[in-house]
C-alpha cells in the first residue's frame, strides 16, 4: 500500500505565500513605475490660472502618449517644460509629495517644474485679440470660449501673433490671473512641441472634484486651417 504524501509543514506554507505575496507586489510596483515613466503621470496644479477648470491643488493625470502620436490641438490642456523662464512666483507652490504615492503614482511628481495651460492657436495659426465683442480670433475666426469662468475677458491685452510651425500658442483659463503666452512675447512667447509633457485627461483628487477631462472641440469647430496648410 502506498503511503499517502504529507501536506508541507505549516511553516513552509507560510514562507509560500508570503513569497507569492512579494512576488505579486514587485510586480505591480514594477507596472506601476512603468506607466508613470512612459504612459501616465500625476501632476498638481500649483496656481489659480487655470480656473475654474482647474483650481489650486488639484492632481490631474497626465497622458505621456499623446504627444507621441501627434501634434496637441485647439482646446487640449497641456503640461509642458518651461520654454522661457516663465515660471514666477505664482506659479510655484511649496507643495512637498509624499515620496510613497509619489513613486506608485498616486501623488504629483516634478512639482514647480512645469506648467499648465490651454492650447489655442497650433503651428501656422494665426492668433489674436480681439473682435468689437472681445472675443479672440483664431485665424479670423472669433470663439466662444465656454471653459472660461463667468464674467472673464477672453483678453484684456491686445495681441497679434502667427505661430511657428511646432510650437503652440497657449494661454490660462483665469485671463485676469495667467502669465501666459501673452506676457512673453519680448522673449520666447510659444511652447515648442518637445517641452510638452502630456495631456490632461483627468482630475484624480481631491475627490469632490474627479472627473475626465476632455477637449471643448465645439469652440474651434468653425476655425480653418492656416493658410497654406492642409488638415486630413
Amino acid at each position: 500500500m502506498t503511503p499517502e504524501p504529507q501536506a508541507p509543514p505549516r511553516s513552509k506554507k507560510i514562507l509560500r505565500g508570503l513569497a507569492e505575496t512579494v512576488v505579486i507586489i514587485v510586480i505591480a510596483l514594477l507596472i506601476s513605475t512603468a506607466l508613470k515613466t512612459w504612459v501616465v503621470r500625476s501632476f498638481y496644479i500649483p496656481s489659480g490660472s487655470m480656473m475654474d477648470t482647474l483650481q489650486i491643488d488639484d492632481r490631474v493625470l497626465v497622458n505621456q502618449l499623446a504627444p507621441k502620436f501627434g501634434p496637441a490641438n485647439r482646446g487640449d490642456i497641456i503640461v509642458f517644460d518651461d520654454p522661457d523662464d516663465w515660471l514666477a512666483g505664482s506659479e510655484v507652490s511649496n507643495y512637498t509629495p509624499n515620496p510613497v504615492l509619489e513613486f506608485i503614482g498616486l501623488a504629483p511628481s516634478d512639482a514647480g517644474n512645469q506648467l499648465v495651460k490651454r492650447v489655442i492657436g497650433v503651428g501656422g495659426d494665426t492668433v489674436e485679440c480681439c473682435d468689437a465683442k472681445g472675443r479672440i480670433l483664431v485665424n479670423g475666426t472669433p470663439i466662444d470660449e465656454t471653459y472660461l469662468p463667468p464674467d472673464t475677458a477672453p483678453s484684456e491685452m491686445e495681441f497679434s501673433v502667427t505661430v511657428p510651425e511646432g510650437q503652440y500658442w497657449v494661454m490660462g483659463d483665469n485671463r485676469g490671473n495667467s502669465a501666459d503666452s501673452r506676457y512673453h512675447q519680448d522673449g520666447q512667447p510659444f511652447v515648442p512641441a518637445e517641452n510638452v509633457v502630456g495631456t490632461v485627461f483627468f482630475v484624480n483628487w481631491p475627490l469632490n472634484h474627479i472627473r475626465w477631462m476632455g477637449n471643448p472641440k465645439d469652440v474651434f469647430a468653425n476655425v480653418p486651417a492656416p493658410q497654406g496648410i492642409t488638415v486630413s
